[in-house]
C-alpha cells in the first residue's frame, strides 16, 4: 500500500460545479487524505469518457454509458454518482419552435425524429437516454456541451439535447422544452435517471481502492456538512450562475445517491444498461464490479 502513497493519484472530473463540490474537501486538504497525493484533471465529460476506455486515469468521472466500454480496466465506486431523479438531459429548441404543452410523448418522439439535434458526446449517458427514448437511429451531430445552446440558437441545428447547468437555464436563455429524459425514465420505471459516475482502476490494489473511496465517500459527506464554502469554491465553474442557481443544481446531483448509490441507484443502472443492450447500444452484457 506504501507504494501508491508515493504516487501522485490522475483524479479526472468534469469542470462543473457539482462535481466541484464533491471533490472540494480533497482539493482543499479539508479532510484526512490517508498519506494519497491527487492531480485534479478538469475536462468534459466525453473526454473523459474516451480516456477512460484506454485506462489513462487512476480515478475518473464517467457517464453511465461509458461502463459499456470500460469495465475491464475500472470498477465503479460506490460514491460519486450522479442520479436524475425525475429530471435529466433535456431537449430543448428556440422558444416559439416547438411543440404545444400538451403535445403527447408519442407526439413528441416523432417530431424530434424528423429533426436534427445537438447531441453532448457518444458514449454520453444522455445520448444513450435519447436513444432508448427515440431508437438507435435519429439525425445527431456531436456538440460540446456548453456549444449546445449557440448550435440551436444559430439555425446549425434544430434541437439540442443538454446536460449540466442548461437544465435550470434554458428558458432564461430563449429556449423552450421539447422533453425531460429523467421524468419520462422515472414515470416508466420508477426509478432514477443514472447518469455519471466515478471508477478507480482494477490494476490499484483492492485494499488501495478501499482506502480511496472512503476517502471520496469522506469528501462529499463534508460538502455536503459545509455547504456554503462548498458551494462557493465550485463557483468558479459554475456557467452563467449566481450562488443560488448554483447552489440548486449542486443539489439536484450531489444528494443521498451521491454518497453512496444505494439499491435504488443500482437498480437503476443495471436496468438502463440491460435495456441498452437488449436494444443494441451497446455491445455485451455489463457486469457491475462495485469497490466495496
Amino acid at each position: 500500500m506504501s507504494d501508491w502513497k508515493s504516487v501522485t493519484l490522475t483524479l479526472g472530473h468534469s469542470p462543473d460545479p457539482d462535481d466541484a463540490f464533491m471533490f472540494y474537501a480533497m482539493a482543499e486538504e479539508k479532510i484526512d487524505l490517508r498519506g494519497y497525493h491527487f492531480q485534479h484533471i478538469l475536462q468534459d465529460i466525453q473526454t473523459l469518457n474516451e480516456r477512460a476506455t484506454r485506462g489513462e486515469l487512476h480515478i475518473t468521472a464517467v457517464s453511465i454509458h461509458s461502463l459499456a466500454y470500460v469495465l475491464d480496466k475500472y470498477a465503479l465506486l460506490p460514491s460519486g454518482a450522479s442520479m436524475g431523479d425525475g429530471y435529466g438531459p433535456m431537449f430543448i429548441v428556440n422558444a416559439g419552435h416547438g411543440l404545444p404543452e400538451d403535445a403527447t410523448e408519442a407526439e413528441r418522439r416523432a417530431w424530434l425524429l424528423n429533426k436534427r439535434i445537438a447531441i453532448p458526446g457518444k458514449m454520453t449517458s444522455a445520448f444513450l437516454a435519447a436513444q432508448l427514448f427515440l431508437g438507435a437511429e435519429f439525425d445527431y451531430v456531436v456538440v460540446p456541451f456548453d456549444e449546445i445552446f449557440d448550435a440551436v440558437r444559430s439555425g446549425h441545428v434544430d434541437v439540442g439535447l443538454i446536460i449540466h447547468e442548461g437544465q435550470l437555464t434554458y428558458k432564461r436563455d430563449g429556449f423552450d422544452l421539447i422533453l425531460d429524459l429523467g421524468v419520462w425514465w422515472k414515470h416508466r420505471t420508477g426509478l432514477p435517471l443514472p447518469l455519471g459516475g466515478n471508477v478507480v482502476r482494477k490494476d490499484i490494489p483492492p485494499d488501495v481502492r478501499r482506502e480511496l473511496s472512503d476517502v471520496l465517500h469522506a469528501s462529499i459527506a463534508y460538502g455536503l456538512e459545509h455547504r456554503d464554502p462548498a458551494v462557493e469554491h465550485s463557483m468558479k465553474h459554475a456557467r452563467g450562475m449566481d450562488n443560488p442557481l448554483a447552489d440548486e443544481f449542486i443539489g439536484m446531483y450531489v444528494n443521498h445517491y451521491t454518497l453512496d448509490y444505494g439499491d435504488a441507484g443500482r437498480r437503476a443502472i443495471r436496468l438502463f444498461l440491460d435495456e441498452a443492450h437488449e436494444a443494441g447500444l451497446i455491445p455485451q452484457p455489463v457486469e457491475l464490479e462495485f469497490v466495496e
